[in-house]
């Protein structure tokens, strides 16, 4: 892409960030939206939306119009995700099916990435760049199709009155909605930044500072209409005064943002560290495919029988394993046998039985009308958690690059040892998921049980 559009180095990371941004800001929005007109309905024209960038992307004449066409791709997303978690939500009641559901769910996240990356690879290296969207477009359109087919309608079940077209524009809070995504904006175009070109420019604080007082704006605002008025906010502020509740959200953001980290530093591992090539490092990650499905299935088993502390514990510690596999000091010539398949192995056995024991849990603490939004919340905390963990650990990862570099020590030297330290950063965050699933959720009793 970048070759094709002279899209500089320092820039090609935006193809992927102007996806991630209005994926993130616009869940709350469009989850409320979701949860007024109907789960289904917005669940096929988010997957409509993403079909028709993913078609007309290739056509991009400039790295501007590339990067608009990603941004709808992702706002087409924020559509599709939160309505399909409210959908499973509302279709399932507690018990084995729900389990299942949510579990299988969840495994698409790490056998999804396998496929992506094997398909990417092979269509990549023997076909234009352009496929490699146009085969996700097939795809995209296949589950348009099978929504319309499959999903049940499920009426939605909102207090208003009348029109909920006239409920839309009179009574949605638009001033909610407007402060939670300039705010998540503010703060993930400047994450992004950072990353990109260094910590140290200006604005960077300053637009770290105006999403701080956005977000906080906000918050007063939904507690002000949950308490004072009679009108409906975005977000009840009163679900946060469950302690469970809010830990879970926490448990989301810290394991999801350790494991995805640890899938970035180990990826830099094998290419610059090893040297191997991306089909050879894409095939070291076939194993996270492959026991990922496994535990999505073992999950609904253990979700309906054990209690969700153990669950919620065993997931943490295993990305907390998994990440220190890789931030000891083994020597890179190691066997991948004796270290990498492990590691790899339990960074999927905690992220598919986190995802689905705190998805489930979301769901269920809140009333019906409320599915999508509980969708829109557990997803963006997950992606909140990725951004705020990987800038953390590319912040840790620079600076004791820098160090090293000073002390005279090699390039390679260097590296390796950022690349640790980063994993090392990794493990706390998971470690401090697990605190948390400790001390918050005792005697919190079987998630995925029928009340």
């Amino acid at each position: 892409m970048g070759s094709d559009l002279g899209i500089p180095e320092a820039r090609q990371q935006w193809v992927v960030s102007a996806y991630s941004l209005p994926f993130t800001c616009f869940l709350l929005l469009i989850s409320r939206i979701a949860d007024i007109y109907g789960k289904k309905p917005m669940f096929i024209l988010g997957s409509v939306g993403v079909c028709l960038f993913l078609v007309v992307t290739p056509f991009a004449p400039n790295e501007i119009s590339l990067d608009v066409f990603r941004g709808l791709q992702g706002l087409s997303a924020a559509a599709s995700v939160p309505s399909a978690i409210g959908i499973l939500g509302a279709t399932f009641p507690p018990g084995k099916a729900k389990n299942y559901a949510i579990s299988l769910y969840s495994s698409g996240y790490p056998l999804g990435s396998v496929i992506g990356n094997l398909l990417g690879g092979v269509v990549g290296g023997y076909l234009n760049w352009k496929w490699v969207l146009w085969v996700q477009a097939i795809l995209a359109a296949l589950i348009t199709v099978a929504g319309v087919f499959v999903i049940p309608t499920v009426k939605p079940a909102t207090n208003t009155t009348g029109s909920r077209l006239r409920y839309l524009v009179s009574e949605l809070d638009w001033l909610g909605a407007a402060l939670i995504t300039l705010g998540l904006l503010a703060l993930m175009f400047a994450l992004t930044e950072g990353n990109l070109v260094g910590w140290s420019r200006p604005y960077i604080p300053v637009l770290i500072v105006l999403a701080a007082i956005l977000i906080a704006l906000f918050i007063t605002w939904q507690h002000y209409l949950e308490t004072r008025t009679t009108r409906t906010p975005l977000l009840k502020m009163s679900i946060w005064r469950n302690k469970r509740f809010a830990s879970a959200q926490l448990i989301q953001a810290f394991s999801l943002g350790s494991f995805s980290s640890f899938l970035v530093y180990a990826t830099f591992f094998y290419q610059n560290s090893q040297h191997l090539s991306v089909l050879a490092t894409t095939l070291r990650f076939i194993p996270t495919g492959v026991v990922g499905l496994v535990t999505a299935l073992l999950s609904s088993y253990l979700l309906g029988r054990f209690p969700g502390q153990y669950i919620l514990i065993f997931g943490s510690a295993s990305v907390t394993l998994a990440c220190m596999l890789f931030a000891l000091p083994i020597p890179p010539s190691t066997t991948y046998w004796a270290y990498g398949l492990e590691a790899m192995a339990l960074s999927v056995f905690g992220a598919d039985t986190l995802y689905p024991c705190v998805t489930l849990f979301t769901v269920q603490s809140l009333p019906p009308q409320d599915q999508a939004m509980g969708g829109g919340i557990v997803t963006a905390t997950g992606q909140l958690g990725r951004m705020v963990v990987l800038a953390l650990a590319t912040a840790v990862e620079s600076s004791v690059r820098r160090s090293r570099v000073n002390a005279q020590a090699s390039a390679a030297a260097a590296q390796l040892e950022s690349y640790r330290a980063a994993q090392w950063f990794n493990c706390a965050v998971a470690a401090v998921s697990m605190l948390f699933a400790i001390l918050m959720f005792r005697g919190a009793g079987v998630v995925g049980v029928r009340k």
